[in-house]
């Protein structure tokens, strides 16, 4: 049976509590969770110094004084919005290379196990374009492994690879995701896993009905090389990122025991459910609050 502890993306705080001390608190006595998985969108990792040392300080301070541990850091919607490691324009592929590599010293520098996320987006000219399209892929697994050796010698465990609900950005069904994995961890320096997100079997072009459609399907084949799982509440046609609350709640496909089940199902052994909720900018502060403590107590029925 797997070790699953309950924890919390912070991407929650992004414009409304970017203070280290509010999230933290919030995280910590207001939620009453001791794991956190720190988006980026909290801290651009390559935020010119002193900036950027200085909120790390911060953030290790409020960590500190709240007892919570930062399990990774992860990219967040800013960097979602870029193709990163597959822009079609090779020097932009370079910056992105140099995205993730501050990413990681970041990483280490909050003493996170690892880094991952949303790691490359084809355009589509180059994603209809099937020569060009594995050319690409090959160039991705070259600079992931890149990638492993600089996590390697900034004392990282693991990078995480988030599988994402669109075609254009692999890996998106789970035989692509074996395949993938097995590609990058062949010369990685560390492992290469997954970020599974509940909400993402959702991709158009894949058939109603079939495996990959499947959350629990997700788990049962590929939870045991997902250490990190994001945990949202959908109805399985889009990404939506809901609340687990009572009227979302009718509404939407996970049910914690199931999820649970797919997990030991899987042979995991060890498993950081992250809430990831988004709510719109445009929601009140206290709406959002509410939200998230309704959802952690759902889960905390299940997971301790």
């Amino acid at each position: 049976m797997a070790r699953v502890r309950l924890g919390i993306n912070n991407c929650f705080a992004v414009k409304r509590w970017p203070e280290p001390q509010a999230w933290a608190e919030i995280v910590a006595v207001e939620l009453g969770l001791k794991v956190v998985q720190f988006s980026y969108d909290l801290l651009d990792p390559r935020a010119k110094e002193p900036a950027r040392s200085a909120l790390i300080a911060d953030i290790l301070d409020a960590c500190r004084g709240y007892g919570l541990e930062i399990d990774s850091t992860f990219t967040g919607l800013a960097a979602y919005s870029f193709n990163m490691l597959m822009h079609p324009n090779p020097l932009m592929r370079a910056d992105a290379l140099d995205w993730y590599a501050n990413a990681i010293e970041v990483a280490a520098k909050l003493n996170a196990k690892g880094t991952g996320g949303h790691i490359a987006a084809l355009s589509w000219r180059d994603y209809l374009d099937k020569d060009r399209r594995d050319e690409m892929i090959r160039q991705l697994i070259d600079e992931i492994e890149a990638l492993s050796s600089l996590a390697k010698l900034y004392g990282l465990k693991v990078i995480l690879w988030e599988p994402m609900p669109i075609a254009r950005e692999p890996p998106h069904t789970i035989e692509e995701a074996r395949e993938l994995l097995d590609k990058a961890n062949k010369r990685a320096k560390v492992p290469i896993k997954l970020c599974i997100d509940l909400g993402h079997a959702c991709a158009w072009d894949l058939k109603e009905g079939s495996r990959d459609r499947d959350p629990y399907a997700w788990l049962r084949e590929l939870a045991s090389q997902s250490p990190v799982i994001h945990v949202q509440q959908t109805d399985g046609r889009a990404d939506r990122h809901w609340p687990f609350t009572k009227e979302y709640n009718a509404r939407g496909i996970i049910k914690p025991e199931e999820v649970i089940k797919a997990i030991d199902d899987s042979g995991a052994q060890e498993i950081l459910l992250a809430l990831e909720i988004i709510h719109p900018f445009e929601a009140r502060e206290d709406e959002v609050l509410r939200d998230l403590k309704e959802s952690v107590r759902y889960w905390k029925e299940y997971v301790g």
